[in-house]
């Protein structure tokens, strides 16, 4: 079943055409990244799907149906402003969020207690929103997003400001909600995690589709001969043009296209002759490098 259905969608703003011509679709029960450069539309894309804006033309449908106003009591959002009331008590603040998407009172109260738990912030329950740290405020607004066991998860930006403890946190939460029938969308800039959490992505730029699909079927596309290289030296041989096509040189890691009739094999002996070499691998292109091959040499048409 098609959960989100977007077909021909435009949005501008004056002069400025955000959303071009965009079509998506998104199935039940998958881990879907929407991705893109910085001003590509994907907020703008969102937005329209929760009802905040309008689009200028297309369609969008949810839950097979064309948008109306009760469909997004359930759908769960994290909007990319975070947006708390920082007086307000952390307990009370997440009973509210979950009694504006339909829940009662009380009903609220207990699923926040809960989370609050479940989020490592039970501790914080009486304390207001000011005084907790940035991280914690994030996983307050996770909380919100999730507390009304939303079937249509929406997440822009969900592990901005977290460290890697709270990132695997939020990450297996995220697994869970996926194993019990949820659905979630969430756009992100942290291409690793696209790689190791999503079931299908879509590349966006300048507003338009530019890579959809499975992720495997998207980086099966790409082909495989990848050399990923970590090494500890200086590394001349990468600027050899009838032994590299193209890399991404990290200065100790290094993803290594080939050049045509060139080997793993021939990257590696190349290699050793002037760097030490720590780590070898032939791979499939990464979600990084794909995400600069394709806003790189497609981001810029009109």
């Amino acid at each position: 079943m098609e959960i989100l259905k977007i077909e021909a969608v435009n949005k501008s703003f004056g002069e400025v055409q955000a959303v071009r011509d965009l079509s998506l679709k998104v199935n039940q029960g998958r881990i879907f990244g929407f991705i893109g450069p910085n001003g590509a539309g994907k907020t703008t894309t969102i937005r329209m799907v929760m009802q905040i804006l309008l689009p200028d033309s297309g369609r969008i449908e949810i839950f097979g149906k064309q948008l109306e106003p009760g469909l997004t009591n359930r759908i769960g959002y994290l909007p990319e402003e975070r947006g708390l009331y920082k007086k307000m008590k952390v307990l009370d603040q997440v009973a509210f969020l979950g009694e504006i998407k339909g829940l009662a009172h009380a009903a609220a109260v207990s699923e926040a207690r809960k989370w609050l738990e479940r989020v490592e912030l039970a501790d914080w329950a009486g304390k207001k929103i000011e005084e907790l740290s940035k991280g914690m405020q994030q996983k307050i607004q996770f909380v919100g997003a999730v507390l009304h066991q939303p079937e249509l998860l929406i997440l822009d930006e969900p592990f901005s400001g977290l460290d890697p403890v709270n990132t695997n946190l939020l990450k297996d939460i995220l697994l869970g909600l996926k194993s019990s029938g949820a659905t979630v969308i969430f756009s992100t800039h942290q291409m690793d995690q696209v790689e190791k959490l999503c079931d299908a992505i879509c590349l966006i730029d300048h507003g338009r589709n530019l890579l959809e699909g499975g992720l495997s079927e998207v980086k099966a596309r790409f082909g495989k001969g990848r050399v990923h290289l970590r090494y500890e030296g200086k590394a001349d041989f990468l600027q050899n043009r009838s032994l590299v096509a193209e890399c991404n040189d990290y200065g100790k890691f290094v993803e290594i296209k080939p050049a045509a009739k060139v080997t793993p094999q021939d990257i590696l002996k190349a290699a050793a002759r002037e760097v030490t070499v720590t780590h070898f691998e032939i791979a499939e292109p990464s979600m990084n490098e794909i995400f600069i091959q394709v806003v790189q040499s497609k981001g810029g048409q009109a």
